[in-house]
């Protein structure tokens, strides 16, 4: 049985059976296309390297796992897992900044700011894209007062005193709600470990 003459699947089902052999020729089947991946999107062929070793290893491990689903290509399949981890990586080092509570009392307060990376790349935006998302999921876990007081703040960028007038509220009740709506937000940012920088 010629191995490179099969499809991945087959591939697939042949090294979970124990043939290592099944999975070098997957390997050095997608290989080149998969590193060209990485580095076009890392720009850096050290850091490519780090990133399509670690690749092949969740490959290895997910496959083992049964989570390779036979019905999808393999490559495409392979090249989400590369992008996750990239989309990690660039995490972990971007300088994502959320102010402090006691920033809410700043008329330019934006909940969302961020120290932009000097090249913002794909994965950096992508990243920020998620963690965009990410945030405004958590804001429906606050109290109501507190979610509408952050949503009229950012979203419909009203200033304190034209919430406090459209709630029927002191200035201060609204600050002191934007003030504890920042403090359970950080709270649930490291409760479900999204990596910020909190000033």
């Amino acid at each position: 049985m010629v191995l490179s003459s099969l499809g991945d699947s087959e591939l697939i089902r042949l090294y979970l059976n124990e043939n290592e052999s099944a999975f070098e020729v997957l390997l050095m089947r997608y290989k080149n296309q998969l590193f060209k991946f990485i580095c076009s999107k890392v720009k850096d062929v050290d850091l490519a390297n780090d990133i399509f070793q670690e690749t092949f290893i969740k490959i290895i491990h997910n496959i083992k796992l049964g989570k390779y689903n036979e019905e999808g290509k393999f490559l495409p399949w392979a090249t989400r897992i590369a992008q996750n981890l990239i989309i990690d990586f660039f995490r972990k080092q971007s300088k994502v900044k959320i102010f402090s509570e006691r920033n809410a009392y700043l008329e330019d307060f934006s909940i969302f700011q961020r120290i932009a990376c000097p090249e913002k790349n794909y994965v950096q935006a992508e990243s920020t894209r998620e963690l965009h998302a990410q945030l405004i999921q958590l804001l429906h876990c606050l109290p109501k007062v507190q979610r509408e007081i952050v949503e009229l703040r950012i979203f419909q960028d009203l200033s304190f005193k034209e919430i406090a007038e459209s709630e029927n509220i002191s200035i201060n009740t609204a600050l002191g709600r934007m003030r504890y709506a920042l403090i359970n937000l950080r709270k649930l940012l490291e409760e479900n470990e999204i990596v910020t920088q909190i000033a």
